[in-house]
């Protein structure tokens, strides 16, 4: 069980994170009518600190923070591909995010659904990749609970049984309370306090580690043994050549993958120009940082000796945490786990309504809803998601969460095609399009299940492995470049296109000035 400070400690930042969401009314202004744009994109008003704050809230979810260390724990190496693949995201968001906010903002889109039926005119597209979104978007919001669960169970702060489980609920029952009145900015004042809380929390925790060991060096060689080296360069902690292609494969698939998620989408549509978004892409590697120092927690928790139980890695470092660090900073540590799962968790709830709303609710049964009531429903559709992520907790083991998880990251990169290529060119056929996302769906899931649910992939005769939604991607660009060529020589019609964007990739070329170039 937990010491009396410890849980006075959680309690206050768990306590301080629900009375910051009171002053969530402050951030709404006071003579704007009810709006989808409002209640889900905070009326695009935030600005640079916010968004930051917001987006990085978002993007570095608490389940990221007790699975990479966790993966550090028992694999080493590999579970650093999440270190390259967060400092990828930087230059795509600096590009593709703020191109993708100009256009929406000009054109009142709220979706990456929207852009898709304005950009090539098919409502059936536009459909698939809202659902996308949403089907990616469920595992990983229930992911957040089981984040918040495993900090919660290896601080002795969730009791066996009934208890426990009322101590989830009613975690989430503010959260969604304050979700449904006052929508993203809710999770965006709670993005302040997660921020201070991890931030302060980790470096306290890293400096326990090296204290106790004597420095970095000390800690990879203690793992290094722990693992059956006799040194760092013999053991799992460096990669072998073999797990290279599979590292940087999925580093890169992941990368392109999380862009197209609609909670991402979401928090950085809420910025209030695109030199607010540049400037936060600038500025997320900062906590880019701050998972890379989780990750070395995962080794420091292998090198003291943490035993966590089997098939739950990701308790090894809330179990490290709880050996080095007094009973107050611990707590501390722990709210601020559990606190770093709220904001994601509100945010991917209102993407997923948001999503249904615009392109499944009015497209489809609504098309005359007022902009009240397309508020009224999101609200509604986001309680429910939030409701739907704590059933599945309880209703299902960990590990099938954990495998739809990486399903829905294989999903989500099939709509790249549609919407990252479609803020470039439109030369691609909407029904190409079609054919290519269901070819990518197809085959991204038929691999991951004939693995048994590993994103990994062998190829070659076993000699080359790689990750399987970026093979899947591959082949739905491969359909969507060869189907529209068959179909513009058959003459099929496309949708017409409202976005303003060039139909095909230009190449600016300076003026002549009659002087060469050096």
């Amino acid at each position: 069980m937990a010491d009396a400070a410890m849980t006075a400690t959680f309690l206050a930042v768990i306590g301080g994170a629900s009375l910051l969401t009171v002053t969530a009314r402050r951030l709404r202004p006071t003579d704007r009518l009810p709006s989808l744009e409002g209640w889900a994109l905070a009326d695009r008003g935030l600005g640079p600190v916010w968004t930051w704050l917001l987006l990085g809230g978002t993007i570095f979810t608490a389940y990221t923070f007790t699975a990479v260390p966790g993966l550090a724990y028992g694999n080493g190496a590999p579970a650093f591909f999440a270190v390259p693949y967060t400092v990828i995201v930087c230059p795509l968001a600096f590009v593709l995010l703020t191109r993708l906010w100009e256009v929406a903002r000009r054109h009142g889109y709220v979706t990456a659904g929207d852009f898709v039926r304005g950009r090539y005119g098919s409502a059936p597209l536009a459909l698939v990749v809202a659902l996308t979104g949403i089907l990616a978007t469920m595992p990983y919001l229930a992911l957040q609970l089981l984040g918040i669960r495993a900090v919660l169970t290896a601080g002795g702060l969730y009791p066996k049984g009934a208890a426990g489980d009322l101590v989830m609920v009613a975690l989430f029952a503010g959260l969604a309370m304050a979700t449904y009145r006052h929508g993203l900015r809710a999770p965006a004042v709670i993005s302040a306090l997660k921020a201070v809380a991890v931030f302060v929390s980790l470096t306290a925790v890293c400096w326990l580690v090296l204290e106790r060991f004597g420095g970095p060096g000390a800690v990879f060689e203690g793992a290094a043994r722990r693992l059956g080296g006799t040194s760092v360069e013999d053991s799992a902690l460096l990669l072998s050549p073999g797990q290279q292609p599979a590292y940087a494969t999925l580093a890169l698939g992941s990368a392109l993958a999380l862009l197209m998620y609609p909670h991402v989408l979401t928090a950085g549509f809420a910025a209030d120009s695109p030199r607010t978004v540049r400037k936060v892409a600038v500025a997320l590697p900062a906590w880019t940082g701050l998972l890379a120092l989780f990750g070395f927690l995962g080794v420091a928790a292998l090198a003291s000796g943490v035993r966590a139980p089997e098939g739950g890695a990701e308790a090894a470092v809330p179990m490290l945490v709880d050996r080095l660090m007094p009973g107050p900073l611990a707590g501390l540590v722990f709210g601020a786990i559990a606190v770093g799962a709220l904001v994601p968790a509100a945010v991917m709830s209102i993407a997923a309504a948001t999503g249904f709303v615009r392109n499944v609710y009015v497209e489809y049964f609504q098309p005359t809803a007022t902009p009240k009531r397309q508020v009224r429903i999101a609200k509604v559709v986001s309680l429910t998601a939030k409701v739907g992520a704590v059933a599945f907790v309880f209703g299902l083991r960990d590990q099938d969460a954990i495998n739809l998880q990486l399903l829905g990251g294989v999903w989500i990169l099939q709509i790249f095609p549609a919407v990252a290529v479609g803020l470039f060119t439109g030369r691609l056929h909407p029904r190409a399009l079609l054919a290519g996302w269901g070819v990518g769906m197809v085959t991204g899931t038929f691999l991951v299940v004939r693995e048994g649910f590993s994103s990994i992939v062998l190829l070659g005769g076993g000699s080359l492995e790689i990750y399987a939604g970026l093979l899947a991607l591959l082949l739905n660009l491969t359909v969507s470049v060869l189907g529209t060529t068959v179909l513009e020589r058959l003459g099929v019609p496309r949708g017409a296109d409202a976005t303003d964007l060039p139909s095909r990739l230009t190449v600016r070329r300076r003026p002549e000035t009659g002087a060469s170039n050096p």
